[in-house]
Formats: C-alpha cells, structure tokens, sequence
C-alpha cells in the first residue's frame, strides 16, 4: 500500500483523518479555538459578572477617586504653604470679636477676634500631622508583627498576636487617653504615639491575615524550594503583595485618626491653647452657636470634607486593587 503523500500547500497529509485537513490552515483552526473560548467566556460573564470578568472591563479609579484626592492635596498643600500664604497670623486679634464672615474674613472671627479662615488652614497642619504620622507609626510596628506572625505561625504567632490582642482589649479612646495622661507634655510627638499604639492591633492582624494567604501561594513555594530565606521570602516575595491592602486601609485609617485627634482637641486633651487645631476650634466655638455659629462650623465643614474624601479614595482604592488582584 502505497504512503500517503504530503501536501506542500496546506502542510496537511490527505486523508490522515487530522483535524487540519479540512480547513487546510493551521492559523485558522487556531483562531476559531481561541474565538470559542472568547465567546465561553462573555457568556459565563452575562451568567456569573462577579467571577468572571469582562475582556472590555476598564480598570480606573472613577471620578469620585480624583475630585477627593484633588480635595485632600488641597487641603494637604494649603497646610503645608500655610506659613508664606497671604494670611493673618492665626494667633493674632484682626477685627472684633465674632466677627460674621465676610470678604475681609471668609469665615468670620472667633471669640477673641482671631480670623477662623486663618485659623483653619493652620489647624490643619496639626490634624494632618498627627493624622498621617500615626498610621505610619502605626503600620510600622503593626506590619512587622503581623508579616513575623503570617510567616512564621506557632509560638512567634501566639505571642505577638497575643499583644495585640492584650491592645484591642482596651477602648481605643481610653487606651489613647491613658497614653496622653501619663505623658508631661501635650506636643505633636505625644498625640501621634498615642494615637500609633492603637492603630498597631489592627494593622497588625490585617497584615498577618494577608501574610497567611500569600506564603501558601505557588511563588512562595518556588522560592523556597529554591534555597530562599525566610527574610528573603517575607521582603521579596510576600510583603510587596501584602502593601497593596495595607494601603487602601491606611488611608481611611488617617481619616479615622484625624477624627481621633479632634475628638482629644475636642476635650482639651491635644496640643493646647493657642495653637490651631480643627478639634480645638470647634470646642472654641460651642459655647457660641446661637450667635456666631460659624466658629465652630467651620473648621467643623473642613473637618468633615477632609474625612469624607479619605474615606471615598481609600474605598476606591480597595475596591481597584481587589480587580487587580482577581484578574491575575
């Protein structure tokens, strides 16, 4: 019986019963396949949108993600330039006491005539410092417990996870009230420690709970297979995976930490008097709300703006990192 005789054009053997042999194209039979599973795949997404995702989904952060940062840099940068802006000095009496708003003073005057527009942009150099600074502290600390927790589990777990269970055991505002109590001073250093120790539990079981699922992933196996250490396991494999939740937390944990250092202000418990803080002149001003409102409501807008604009970015950004990570 004679062989089979190979076709030069198609690249295909006549009457070999292969599947390329009635299409003759080995890029078309390629295409269709991968056409098909095009297609599987939006069907599955029309049935089940949360798991499978879409080929024409767009990752972007939305609108409302950049209106709030753009509001926070601008609070951030007025703070920041606050000492060279064309302002009246915060401390300083400018007209008559309780003066309402107007276009000499945007937001009017407090109690002893000092201009509140002036007094807000300062004060937000206190409530971002204390804000930002003590999440750092916080994620520091918390982040290497929780990364030495995640990785190494038995005994290191049960003891570090064990202090930070001894810190959630404490209401967050007493613990942070016991701290500034026992300190002489009421500086920025004083409000920030007490402030980072009770954001330490909380970051720490986020990362630690992160850290668990990552060091059961297949690089992390590769990696020690290969010989890798377990320092070079945690910094190189599982930490930069571990950033991306910690960071959206982070950023709604500044929002929460401004609130806790206006509620000290709030209480006379903060850096004291003369120097401007949100929570400060909002307690300045509640004793004046029949008559001059704007004291205390004004910070009090800021305040609130700030706060809802780092809870807006840092939803968004959880929710963005989340597509990221699904989609790999």
């Amino acid at each position: 019986m004679p062989a089979p005789s190979h076709d030069p054009v198609h690249g295909a053997v006549p009457g070999s019963g292969s599947v390329f042999a009635e299409s003759g194209d080995f890029a078309t039979e390629i295409s269709d396949i991968a056409d098909g599973d095009a297609l599987g795949l939006a069907e599955l997404h029309e049935l089940d949108p949360d798991q499978v995702a879409s080929p024409r989904a767009k990752r972007r952060l939305g609108l409302a993600f950049w209106i709030a940062s753009g509001w926070f840099a601008l609070v951030a940068l007025a703070a920041l330039l606050a000492p060279i802006l064309p302002i009246d000095d915060p401390n300083k009496t400018v007209a008559r006491p309780r003066l309402a708003p107007s276009s000499a003073h945007w937001f009017g005057t407090d109690a002893l005539g000092r201009d509140v527009f002036s007094r807000t942009i300062w004060g937000g150099r206190i409530s971002l410092v204390v804000g930002i600074g003590s999440i750092l502290l916080g994620v520091l600390i918390g982040g290497a417990i929780g990364l030495l927790a995640g990785h190494y589990r038995g005994k290191v777990e049960t003891i570090l996870m064990g202090f930070c269970d001894v810190l959630l055991s404490f209401p967050a505002l007493l613990l942070a009230l016991a701290i500034v109590g026992f300190r002489d001073n009421r500086d920025v250093s004083t409000i920030v420690l007490a402030i980072g120790v009770v954001s330490i539990a909380p970051v720490a079981r986020l990362v630690r709970a992160n850290t668990m699922i990552y060091s059961q992933r297949e690089f992390v196996t590769a990696a020690r297979s290969l010989g890798a250490s377990n320092a070079r396991i945690m910094l190189r494999e599982v930490l930069p995976n571990v950033v991306f939740p910690v960071l959206s937390f982070s950023v709604i944990a500044v929002a929460v930490a401004i609130v806790a250092e206006g509620g000290l202000a709030f209480i006379g418990l903060s850096v004291p008097p003369p120097t401007a803080t949100w929570g400060g002149m909002i307690s300045d001003g509640r004793n004046f709300l029949a008559d001059a409102p704007w004291i205390s409501l004004a910070p009090c807008f800021i305040l609130f703006l700030t706060v809802l604009a780092l809870n807006l970015a840092g939803d968004r950004l959880r929710e963005f990192f989340d597509i990221r990570e699904g989609a790999l």
